[in-house]
């Protein structure tokens, strides 16, 4: 695995189209191991706990196709600290560094936020049809659910990935 001083960010969803830190380079990238899941409820940034929306998570088992970001040295500290403070609001992600694999064939440690199982917001694998109950009623912080598995959908058909959930989500919405 590749050593440098820079810090590097995977990111699956929402990350991937909105980072919200600086970065020096953006590149495909992949995770094993992992999956991409609409296995969060959302109480904060895409709903509340009244009324709760339905956003991804990394979930054991499988692969996944995502974003990594490089963040140089100097920037490491506060990106760390920003995104703490967005994934981090109800400690439903577990902070983890793991090895992601470039575009290109370099493996490098990559911070990512992977699904807590034991929390309360995890709903697991839904049925499609409670799935786009929870997506159409969410509304949080962050804009309305919908727009998020659209612009998450979109992101992903533009970097030649194909997710076959978001996918039928977002025909449906």
């Amino acid at each position: 695995m590749a050593e440098s001083g820079d810090l590097w960010v995977f990111g699956y969803g929402s990350l991937m189209w909105r980072p919200g830190f600086p970065f020096l380079e953006r590149r495909h990238a992949h995770l094993h191991g992992y999956h991409r899941a609409l296995c969060v409820y959302s109480h904060v940034h895409r709903g509340t706990p009244e009324r709760p929306g339905l956003v991804l998570g990394l979930d054991r088992g499988g692969r996944c196709h995502g974003v990594a970001f490089r963040v140089a040295p100097e920037e490491a500290a506060e990106t760390v600290q920003y995104l703490r403070e967005r994934e981090q609001v109800t400690a439903v992600y577990v902070e983890r560094r793991l090895p992601v694999r470039l575009a290109g064939g370099e493996t490098v440690a990559a911070l990512a936020y992977v699904v807590d199982r034991g929390h309360p917001q995890y709903a697991g694998r839904l049925p499609q049809e409670d799935s786009l109950r929870l997506v159409r009623q969410g509304v949080g912080v962050s804009g309305a659910n919908p727009d998020y598995v659209r612009s998450t959908h979109r992101h992903l058909l533009e970097m030649g990935v194909t997710d076959p959930v978001l996918a039928q989500l977002a025909a449906a919405l």
